[in-house]
């Protein structure tokens, strides 16, 4: 048979009808909702678009011309252009599943004087260092510029408290005690 008509399989890629992602950074969300702040949803989509519209059909053709090359069996065009279309169908499924699964949630528009989705919180840790983080989506993280997950371990334990709470974080160092001294909600970029 052809190997035209036959399934090739990279090592630790999950049957496509399995609906697992094989990333290792693609894990399942613990919850059904992937919140998410209207900038990261834009780039999410924006990625998708670029992926459907311009990477793949732009990719489709070099694989086919290196199809009609002849002996696909040495053709390392084909082989390296089949390999990548299957890691663009991979990220275009994930994307996909993100967004279907999407909650945007602005957070110029939360009102709140507890810690939710989308807060500037900044606190103080025991070593008397003043932070400042950003809750955003999984999909946004940033932990240089200050942007974490909401479901971090530092996340969880800001989530529902208020100004002068202080919450306790296990950190790598062990359990810390936070001082949380100023709560806001502005645009995320």
């Amino acid at each position: 048979m052809s190997k035209a008509f036959t399934k090739e399989r990279d090592g630790g890629e999950e049957d496509e009808d399995s609906g697992a992602a094989p990333d290792a950074g693609l894990a399942a969300l613990p919850h059904r909702k992937n919140y998410i702040t209207p900038k990261g949803h834009e780039r999410l989509k924006n990625e998708l678009h670029e992926l459907l519209y311009k990477t793949r059909p732009d990719l489709t053709q070099v694989v086919a011309w290196a199809a009609s090359n002849g002996d696909r069996s040495e053709n390392a065009d084909y082989i390296y252009g089949k390999r990548k279309l299957r890691e663009i169908d991979r990220r275009i499924r994930f994307l996909s599943k993100r967004l279907e699964i999407a909650e945007v949630i602005d957070p110029c528009t939360v009102k709140s004087a507890k810690v939710q989705f989308g807060a500037t919180v900044t606190f103080r840790n025991e070593d008397e260092q003043i932070k400042k983080v950003r809750i955003v989506g999984i999909d946004e993280t940033d932990p240089a510029a200050g942007k974490i997950s909401w479901i971090s371990p530092l996340a969880k334990a800001l989530l529902n408290q208020t100004t002068g709470d202080t919450p306790l974080f296990q950190s790598p160092k062990g359990e810390e005690e936070l001082e949380i001294l100023k709560i806001e909600y502005l645009e995320i970029s």
